[in-house]
């Protein structure tokens, strides 16, 4: 007698089939579905409105159209404006803080160059540079904000550079 094969698949087996089955129902039939019927209801959408547009004349079909058209360059206006504001404001902003940063250089540098005149120690002129540079500068500080570790880095810089000279 020869022994009877059941190919019967495992529990683990069928359960996982039945996840990826799952996962790629969720992951791409539902979007697919969902991307299909927005297809179809835009194409409904203009169907509707082609559809007394397609029975009229030619100057009724330019009547007919003429708000949607007039809507739709207003979008396209306020969109391009929205843009060119975005650009303009960053440009700007580049700028001013190009300004501020360069405030803030040419003060550090100039006390650096008096402190170094003055034959100041290291620390002592440190401190000079730095309370120098917040009252002349205070609006540049404001909106670099640069951390005192920053500063202190950037006006120690300075005194090497102006004292090699």
């Amino acid at each position: 007698m020869s022994p009877i094969f059941i190919l019967a698949p495992q529990a683990s087996i069928v359960l996982m089939l039945a996840l990826c089955a799952l996962a790629f129902i969720l992951l791409v039939g539902w979007p697919l579905v969902a991307a299909l019927v927005r297809i179809a209801v835009s194409a409904l959408i203009i169907a509707m409105i082609a559809m007394p547009a397609a029975a009229s004349t030619g100057s009724d079909l330019l009547t007919a159209l003429t708000p949607g058209l007039l809507d739709l360059a207003g979008v396209a206006l306020t969109a391009l404006i929205g843009f060119a504001t975005v650009r303009f404001q960053r440009w700007t902003g580049i700028q001013i803080e190009a300004r501020h940063r360069e405030a803030l250089h040419s003060a550090i540098m100039t006390a650096a160059r008096v402190a170094v005149a003055r034959g100041l120690t290291r620390d002592v002129a440190t401190e000079f540079v730095a309370a120098y540079v917040r009252a002349s500068v205070p609006d540049a500080l404001k909106r670099l904000s640069p951390s005192a570790e920053t500063l202190d880095a950037l006006v120690r810089s300075k005194l090497l550079e102006v004292a090699g000279h």
